[in-house]
């Protein structure tokens, strides 16, 4: 069911929560076509309490004289009690709403001074909605809105254990002016969609017309680093402003005036959906910059940091405002619309993911940092509410993820229900050990760390649906963080080519959900210095696709199109059954066989993590053998995923190993 809050505001202003209602807050409106820099064309609405909730302030759009299919930008006015950058003590300032779908950051749309005594600049953008038929309807700047066609959620789209996630940094693009990213949503659909055109980079082959480089890879599942709307231009966008609207910049290519947002965003998820591909969204709700409601409520919202408060503690807000977590109120409950005690922070969150489920689609949802957000119980009650919501859209349980990220993967979220799943740092760790042929820091032997890579239960996790797997993630700063071609150079590593396909298939074999950052699937490389793991240097380091056509690395790239089309497909690696057939140690070798499924499902895996190759590998005796390979099943015959080949009946297990190299097997039909 739809909160009660969003359901109120489509026929309403509303202002949840002001911390001062004296003056009373009110509202600054104007027509978005005339609005400019100063208070010309605007007029001030007064708000008045709900009879029922007195900390609900509101009007009616029906009583603010509004234009039939007329756009609108508007702001609250409030008196500002934010404790921190007080120019005087009674400041007058206008702020965006906390819950406006759109918001417009050019320099004509932020807003302006109020005319009162104390009246300050507050910088922020305006809100901005669409009047018709007695109702505010979410659109972009230039009034466009947009109706969903398809059905969601879907039986159409891939289960949890289906998934091939794709995690790319929503300003993403080659090497562009001052070497930074500055991509859009709709360069991003011009990688899912064959049709689409990148509107600032056609000529990278990866986005060209009738190109699709995600279609061709066969990801099943895109995750955007935080779309939302935040101040940040080149960075990824981690500084969340206003959690309702789509990120403004990225609605604007370089020729645009007026952002798109939210249109090129519903665009791009309709067209994942269309593809059979989920959308993940990366959410930030351990702080906030710039929210309106450190204005507007700051003590019911926001830890005080330097006066003691409890829900500090080691918390890091990284510039930011962290949220209170733990504050709890009785009065107006956005959810149910009736009196009730609750938690501010955390309603205002659930407002936010039951928002981003209506109005964008979207089918799961990374949890940044969750050791910020400081309050599993909180967590949980996320998780519940974000799953209950999507089952009461129809949607299946094996359909929706919730999952966080903490570098020291803290099991017991997991095992305590707080979670549905952990980004598995250490999968990270152990794989850039093996491929260079030893076992990770702290294990007893090679073998046990190629166990826990394979098996992510041997960690601690009792189901693959809760482990998110990767090479390398977005947090690429830092020695033993790099991108995967750089960490291997770093190591003196010269056959890159071939570690790094080795480290792909125990990637696409393993138990668990696996994740590949934007650029990997190509050996994509740094081109800024990122050896400072907190320099910003990492969010402008772009992805250059343009990389993609060197020969080496499109070898490379549609190797791994074959093993991921294989992993989204494969019944035997939707499962946890997991077996090591064979550990070889002899004459310098470190081979490790494993089979995952069972029966006419197995895929078994043949990995070389050694310099070891066969003696002669082409002469026609030359052979190595896996004793404890399966039996065949009758009507069925062995082919080796990597190369796409058939396997001869007497080769079957006996095939020649090649230095780090690894063969992939699965059962076809004679």
């Amino acid at each position: 069911m739809i909160p009660d809050l969003l359901l109120r505001r489509k026929t309403h202003f509303i202002l949840w929560r002001p911390g001062c209602t004296e003056p009373a807050p009110r509202l600054l409106l104007g027509l978005f076509a005339r609005i400019i820099p100063t208070r010309e064309g605007l007029r001030e609405i007064p708000l008045a309490p709900n009879p029922d909730f007195p900390e609900l302030w509101e009007v009616a759009a029906a009583d603010c004289e509004l234009i039939e299919g007329q756009v609108y930008a508007y702001w609250f006015k409030v008196k500002n009690v934010n404790p921190y950058g007080f120019t005087g003590p009674n400041e007058i300032l206008y702020c965006t709403d906390p819950l406006a779908a759109t918001v417009d950051r050019r320099p004509s749309r932020l807003a302006p001074i109020p005319p009162n005594e104390g009246g300050v600049a507050s910088g922020d953008p305006a809100s901005v909605v669409r009047y018709g038929r007695g109702q505010l309807i979410p659109c972009n700047a230039d009034g466009e809105t947009a109706i969903w066609n398809e059905a969601h959620p879907t039986a159409a789209l891939p289960k949890n254990n289906q998934l091939v996630i794709y995690e790319l940094p929503t300003r993403w693009t080659q090497t562009g002016q001052g070497g930074k990213g500055i991509g859009c949503f709709r360069d991003i659909l011009a990688l899912v969609e064959p049709e689409a055109i990148a509107p600032d980079f056609a000529q990278v082959p990866a986005v060209a017309a009738g190109q699709s480089h995600l279609k061709t890879l066969g990801i099943n599942c895109l995750e955007l680093l935080p779309p939302a709307d935040s101040d940040d231009v080149l960075e990824w966008g981690y500084g969340t402003a206003n959690f309702f609207a789509a990120d403004d910049d990225l609605g604007r290519s370089a020729s645009q005036e007026a952002s798109s947002a939210m249109t090129d965003l519903i665009a791009l998820v309709a067209a994942c959906h269309r593809l059979g591909m989920r959308v993940f969204i990366d959410a930030v709700m351990a702080f906030a910059r710039n929210n309106p409601y450190r204005n507007i409520n700051f003590l019911d919202f926001m830890v005080q940091w330097g006066v003691n408060d409890p829900e500090q503690g080691d918390r890091d807000g990284f510039g930011g405002d962290l949220f209170k977590y733990n504050f709890w109120v009785e009065g107006y409950h956005p959810l149910s619309g009736k009196k009730d005690w609750f938690v501010p922070a955390r309603e205002y969150m659930k407002l936010y993911i039951a928002h981003w489920l209506e109005q964008y689609h979207i089918d799961g949802v990374r949890l940044d940092s969750v050791n910020n957000v400081g309050n599993y119980d909180f967590l949980q009650e996320f998780r519940d509410f974000a799953r209950a919501y999507w089952r009461d859209r129809g949607g299946a349980d094996e359909q929706f993820l919730v999952v966080g990220e903490e570098l020291s993967v803290p099991i017991a979220l997991i095992h305590q229900n707080r979670l549905d799943g952990l980004w598995n740092e250490k999968f990270k760790q152990i794989a850039r050990q093996v491929i260079l042929g030893q076992p990770a820091a702290g294990d007893r032997s090679f073998e046990w760390s190629v166990r826990k890579l394979i098996d992510c239960r041997y960690l601690g996790f009792t189901d693959g649906t809760q482990a998110i797997n990767y090479l390398t993630s977005h947090d690429v700063g830092g020695f033993g963080n790099e991108r995967l071609y750089n960490y291997l150079l770093n190591q003196g590593i010269t056959d890159l080519e071939q570690r790094i396909k080795l480290a792909f298939v125990c990637l696409l074999t393993a138990v668990g959900i696996p994740m590949i950052l934007a650029g990997d699937e190509f050996a994509d490389q740094h081109d800024f210095d990122l050896s400072d793991e907190h320099s910003h240097h990492k969010q402008i380091d772009p992805v250059n696709f343009d990389r993609c056509q060197d020969p080496w690395r499109q070898r490379l790239f549609r190797y791994v199109a074959r093993l991921v089309r294989f992993r989204t497909q494969a019944p035997g690696l939707a499962v946890n059954d997991t077996q090591f057939l064979q550990i070889d140690y002899t004459e310098g070798k470190q081979v490790i066989v494993w089979q995952r499924g069972m029966g006419e499902n197995a895929v078994i895996v043949v990995a070389n993590f050694s310099a070891y190759g066969t003696p002669d590998p082409f002469a026609p005796s030359s052979e190595y053998r896996v004793n404890a390979w399966p039996q065949t099943p009758s009507g069925k015959h062995w082919w080796e995923v990597t190369q796409d080949r058939m396997i001869f009946t007497e080769w079957i297990g006996r095939e020649p190993i090649f230095p780090w190299e690894a063969k992939v097997y699965t059962l076809i039909d004679a």
